[in-house]
């Protein structure tokens, strides 16, 4: 067996709710904020943060309009985010033997 090496995970998309975003939008083609929210058990404050990070990596995009004169976010992983998500389970593939 290797050396263990975690140097290959992306900081930004390993965080716990990070990476529960990206699993989700990676079988989606976009989803709400509510549903995010709901998938993940996440407060709103603390994912409107992680989605901030991610955004801010480039590897989501965010889509604000108002329906009903309500706020409606959508949330969908760009084409940077799809290569760094398959980047990501290729580094965890390494890291366990399987890669």
């Amino acid at each position: 067996m290797g050396a263990f090496d975690s140097q290959g995970l992306d900081d930004v998309i390993h965080g716990k709710l990070r990476l529960a975003v990206m699993s989700y939008l990676s079988a989606v083609e976009d989803a709400s904020f509510t549903e995010l929210r709901e998938r993940t058990g996440a407060s709103d404050g603390n994912l409107s943060v992680q989605l901030r990070k991610l955004e801010e990596a480039g590897y989501v995009a965010q889509t604000k309009q108002f329906v009903d004169r309500r706020p409606h976010t959508r949330v969908r992983m760009t084409p940077d985010g799809r290569k760094a998500w398959i980047a990501y389970l290729d580094a965890l593939r390494e890291i366990i033997g399987k890669g």
